[in-house]
Formats: structure tokens, sequence, C-alpha cells
């Protein structure tokens, strides 16, 4: 598997018509598109919310190879959940391999459920390459605001997301260099039953939470170093507003995910 490839997390600097939307404005159709990806059911449905997936990807000028990288870390997932749903769900038979039986239903409802990861994905990998760290934790921070009044900490709680996002592309390239560097010294991650592919990837494990907490560590030292102290007090250089084109944005995606989920 090359992680290092993947898209998770990356941002893409630009000036499209996406990369110039408000945080706020990216999240929360993202987060109405995914709600209505696990409302509807019907393989028309997923289309028409492919859609505005699509129709987001081409406004943000980002190349869709880029985006469908981020599905290489999930092909694994995405093969077994089909494989459970085609074997394991009760309808008619297709056909048989001993005791097991794939059928109709099972087919039918693993292509749905692999469409709907695919396209979950691709609908929150445009959010993270159109928008920048410090905009995603500002975003964040205004949403989770209202919240704050019953003992949310808004601030921390963005900070701590976005970190992480921000260290996704990180931990998989350096899960590629120890992969790489420990099947040079003769490791095997390919042959051999479950336990084994479980045991190789022990000398992988060990050394990226070394470095997965050396690298936390480094970067509580250097924001303490910068005087960080959370969000009291704290100013912004650009403060987030919408705008006419955020609002047309929130309406006509809004309005036309509500039609296609009440619709279908």
């Amino acid at each position: 598997m090359d992680f290092a490839n993947a898209a998770v997390g990356q941002y893409m600097p630009g000036d499209s018509f996406m990369h110039r939307l408000d945080p706020r404005t990216k999240m929360l159709t993202s987060l109405g598109v995914v709600i209505g990806l696990f409302v509807v059911s019907e393989p028309w449905a997923y289309a028409l919310l492919a859609l505005p997936i699509m129709l987001g990807i081409m406004v943000s000028q980002v190349p869709l190879k880029l985006i469908t990288r981020s599905l290489r870390p999930l092909t694994f997932i995405m093969v077994l959940t089909f494989a459970l749903h085609l074997f394991m769900d009760p309808g008619e038979a297709i056909f048989s391999i001993g005791r097991i039986t794939a059928t109709y239903e099972g087919l039918r409802l693993g292509l749905i459920t692999v469409v709907r990861l695919a396209l979950l994905i691709m609908a929150t990998s445009i959010v993270t390459l159109t928008t920048s760290p410090i905009a995603l934790t500002d975003g964040l921070e205004r949403l989770l605001k209202p919240f704050a009044r019953l003992g949310l900490p808004a601030h921390e709680l963005a900070m701590m997301m976005t970190i992480a996002l921000r260290f996704i592309p990180t931990l998989l390239e350096e899960t590629d260099k120890i992969m790489k560097a420990q099947m040079a010294r003769g490791a095997d991650f390919e042959s051999g039953n479950i336990a084994k592919r479980a045991r190789a990837m022990v000398p992988i494990l060990v050394p990226l939470f070394v470095s997965a907490f050396r690298r936390a560590d480094e970067l509580a030292v250097a924001m303490e170093a910068r005087c960080y102290r959370g969000g009291e007090g704290r100013t912004r250089l650009r403060e987030l507003a919408f705008s006419g084109a955020d609002v047309a944005v929130l309406v006509v995606v809004g309005a036309y995910t509500v039609a296609v989920a009440v619709a279908l």
C-alpha cells in the first residue's frame, strides 16, 4: 500500500471559488451531503448526491487524481465490506462456494456501502484540500462556539481536531518509510495468514508510536515557545465572515440535498 501518496489531510493552495469560500460553508455543506448519504438508500439518490461533490471538485480546480488518492488507504476496508455484504446478507443466490452463498441483495447492499464510503471520503477531502489548517481551526471553533456555554472547550477541541487532521499525511508518510526500511531488511508483510501478518506489523507500530509521541512533544514545546495559552484573548489576522456566495452555496446545496433525501 502506497501511504506516501495518500491525500488525506493535505492542503493544496489555490485561488479557486472553492478556496475563497468561508471554511464554515464548506464544512456545513459537506456535513449536509454526508448526512444525505446515510439517509438515502436508492442507487439514483447516490448518483444525484454525487453531482454536488463532482461539481465541488471541478470548481475547486483540484485534480481528480489527487481526490482519488484519499481512497487508497481504505481499499482493503471497502473490499472487505463488499465481501461481507455479498456473502452474509440473505437473499436470492447468485453462486455458491461450499456453504457460502453470494446473493443479489448482498451485491446491491455491498455496492451501495462502497459507493457511500467513497463519496463520503471525497466530500470531506474537498474541504481539507481547499482549506488551510488555520482557516479550518477558526471555522471549527466558530461552529462549536455556541456549545461553549454548555462547558464545551470549543477552541481546544477545534485545535486538537485540526492538529490530528494535519498530521495524518505526516504519519502516513512515516509509515511508508518504516515499511520500506523493514522490507529492505527482509520483512514480509504480504504472505502468511492473518495472525502472521499481524505479528509482522509490530516492527512498524512500535517505531511509529515512538515517532508520533516525539512529534507531539516537539509540537507542544514549539507552541509553548510561542506563548500559546489557548483561545482566551486570542486575536485573528482575518476574521471569518459569510459573503453572498457563501449564503448562496449553503441555500442551494442544502435545498438540493434535502430534496433528494425527501424524494428518494
